[in-house]
């Protein structure tokens, strides 16, 4: 058969004379078309693997827990009956999505201020505070409960961190338990940052940022700050660290002694924390459960049921998966 008629012949022809005339262009353009789908393919790859472990998962939990009533139902709550110290745990950082926010935290002081056998109510503090707002609406809310039940005692036991935010909510408790080495005050505010315009400008990188009010970006780390903007901006922070002040006081009173460091931003031990006020007695909730000769303490705090933990950690998996599916590649 003559090369004429041959097929396969006729088709690698063009290659051969690519290679002849010296274009290397359309050779690389090939092989960068070719990583892209392979990269393509292997984004598509992994949200398949993830969406079949995630159904997998599900499956296997379905199978455990049965037909999975349970995984929708809570988790049946410690009998109530009998007198109890009713505890709520504050734990790490107060935010609105965290499980020490202002919805999660009064939900359980709400309960724990009706279950018919608690005597006393215990906020148990570990944290090391966080967003102003969450905290001052625990502030109030549990104020707002003190005042609609009288006859409950409000403890604070500030364990390893009582600081700032967390502090803030302490302060609406009656009376304020720590540790001896216990890290307490931290009464402040603060707002950080960085500025990178001068390094921008160095590597020769411009910003571009457009916006309609002449400080709607005056926080922003890639412009300047003038003097007036960050004078604005401290009068802010004065004016939340003043709410804070007043509540510490509120809540506070006389017990707290004539120091004006108190509200620098100083954290205390918990030794040091007494001597200036800031709390009344060093101990744990053990201590005072033993002072008030109460056997038992059912703790109050919300907890997620499981099906929603496998909705949170299912969905997370997801969307990092479509992310990275959508993603540029170069």
């Amino acid at each position: 058969m003559s090369e004429q008629h041959d097929p396969w012949t006729s088709q690698a022809k063009p290659v051969e004379e690519q290679k002849k005339t010296g274009e290397p262009e359309q050779w690389m353009q090939a092989w960068a078309k070719e990583v892209l789908l392979e990269q393509r393919r292997a984004r598509r790859g992994r949200l398949i693997g993830g969406i079949f472990r995630g159904v997998l998962t599900l499956a296997v939990l379905l199978l455990v827990f049965g037909s999975g009533k349970q995984l929708l139902s809570p988790a049946t709550e410690v009998s109530t009956s009998g007198e109890h110290l009713a505890l709520v745990d504050i734990k790490g950082t107060i935010e609105a999505d965290g499980r020490a926010s202002a919805v999660q935290v009064l939900q359980g002081v709400e309960r724990a201020f009706k279950a018919p056998g608690a005597k006393a109510v215990v906020l148990r503090i570990n944290s090391p505070g966080g967003s102003p707002v969450q905290a001052g609406q625990i502030y109030e809310g549990v104020v707002t409960l003190k005042k609609s039940n009288p006859e409950l005692p409000v403890y604070a036991v500030i364990e390893d961190l009582g600081a700032s935010g967390g502090y803030y909510v302490a302060v609406a408790a009656d009376t304020i338990f720590a540790d001896r080495a216990s890290l307490v005050g931290s009464i402040g505010v603060v707002s950080g940052g960085f500025g990178f315009k001068e390094a921008m400008e160095r590597l020769g990188i411009e910003r571009r940022v457009f916006t309609s009010g002449e400080n709607k970006a005056f926080l922003d780390p890639f412009t300047e700050m003038n003097a007036e903007q960050r004078a604005f901006w401290q009068t802010v922070l004065d004016s939340t660290h003043q709410q804070f002040i007043e509540r510490v006081k509120e809540g506070r009173g006389e017990r707290l002694v004539n120091n004006p460091q108190i509200f620098s931003g100083l954290v205390w031990n918990g030794e040091l924390a007494l001597e200036q006020g800031l709390i009344d007695e060093l101990g744990s909730v053990f201590s005072l459960q033993s002072r008030l000769g109460l056997e038992r303490t059912v703790n109050y705090t919300p907890e997620p049921n499981p099906w929603q933990l496998i909705e949170k950690r299912l969905g997370t998996a997801f969307k990092s998966a479509l992310i990275e599916l959508a993603a540029p590649s170069y």
